[in-house]
């Protein structure tokens, strides 16, 4: 129906190339395929040139509890207050680049949120779609980081996109840029999400961060420009694939804490202001002085084919001593101010 508003534990590693097609095909059918599955007919609603972000979230609150997909054209759109996907099988698709979702002046919110726009969400949201867009986070002319100063919303940060407690969905063919906080964030009880070419740059943070994510594929990452990490993960990173991506000129390439059995394929990291991937704990003061957090240190996550050059620190720092059995195979680093490898340890990392 078709109508207008109006109307890493081991050497497996190495397989990288078999592993990832698998989990990019069987996230695609999970996150794709179950949609046609369980809404065979979905409603598809075209918006017409000049629509408001009130008539794009209208859009999607008019879609049947079945899902369905709201299509907005080439064109500049003003977006006033967060566009939510907040129901099952909800589809935000653009036409590209063309398509800009851009935060009004003093919007001072979130451009787009995945899933329930509340602090502590309780239900999980699934089947999820957002495509083709490029998001203005238009941050020089934001007041604050935080949506709300207080109640529901004081938790969530301003970013280009928010995703939480949400699984089986997919972000493709999106850009992020000059988001108050950071370009696409995911911040709790998120599995199995897929986010595929994916730009950030110029926001005020990070270009990816992830929090509390699991089993989730990143893939064919272009992060450039941003002030902090291009990615940044904390908080139980964990089990997720990382891949084809190029980070240029962050304050640091990848920044990890709290994250294990991660797998990172292909990753070019250039021109960080300083380390190209900084590993560390958490520390919590106790009675006897500062002491690692439980269960925040990074360990048994695999990087092959890492490249990192021209960074102002080392190419790949481990700050702490909890964080061990951490390999990489086939690195390249050259050309970094404090050279390759820096350890708090020397076996701290096996290199191959």
């Amino acid at each position: 129906m078709k109508m207008s508003l109006n109307k890493v534990r081991n050497r497996a590693a190495v397989e990288s190339t078999t592993f990832i097609e698998l989990l990019l095909l069987s996230l695609t059918y999970l996150a794709v395929s179950q949609f046609s599955v369980q809404a065979a007919q979905p409603m598809v609603i075209q918006l017409a040139v000049g629509a408001s972000g009130v008539q794009i979230q209208r859009a999607l609150d008019l879609l049947p509890e079945s899902g369905g997909e709201v299509v907005v054209p080439a064109g500049v759109f003003t977006v006033n207050q967060p566009i939510v996907l907040r129901r099952d099988h909800q589809t935000l698709r653009g036409a590209g680049k063309q398509t800009i979702l851009r935060l009004a002046d003093g919007a001072n919110c979130p451009v787009i949120i995945m899933g329930e726009p509340v602090n502590n969400p309780q239900h999980t949201i699934r089947y999820l779609r957002i495509s083709n867009l490029f998001i203005d986070g238009n941050r020089s002319h934001q007041q604050r980081e935080l949506w709300r100063l207080a109640g529901e919303g004081s938790q969530i940060r301003n970013n280009g996109i928010t995703v939480q407690n949400v699984s089986d969905s997919v972000v493709v063919h999106v850009t992020c840029a000059h988001a108050r906080s950071g370009g696409l964030v995911t911040t709790r009880g998120v599995r199995r999400l897929m986010v595929q070419d994916l730009t950030a740059f110029d926001n005020e943070f990070d270009g990816l961060a992830c929090y509390h994510t699991e089993d989730s594929l990143f893939t064919e990452l272009n992060l450039h420009h941003n002030p902090g990490a291009g990615i940044s993960l904390d908080l139980a990173f964990n089990n997720n694939v990382v891949s084809n991506a190029v980070l240029v000129a962050n304050d640091l390439g990848i920044f990890m804490r709290a994250s294990r059995g991660n797998r990172f394929y292909n990753i070019s990291i250039q021109d960080s202001r300083h380390y190209g991937v900084f590993m560390a704990h958490t520390e919590r003061q106790t009675v006897r002085g500062w002491a690692p957090a439980p269960r925040t240190e990074c360990v048994h996550n695999a990087f092959t084919n890492l490249i990192a050059s021209n960074c102002g620190s080392a190419a790949f720092r481990v700050n702490d001593t909890t964080c061990t059995n951490n390999v990489i195979i086939g690195a390249k680093f050259h050309d970094d101010v404090q050279g390759g490898l820096s350890l708090a340890r020397p076996d701290l990392v096996l290199l191959q």
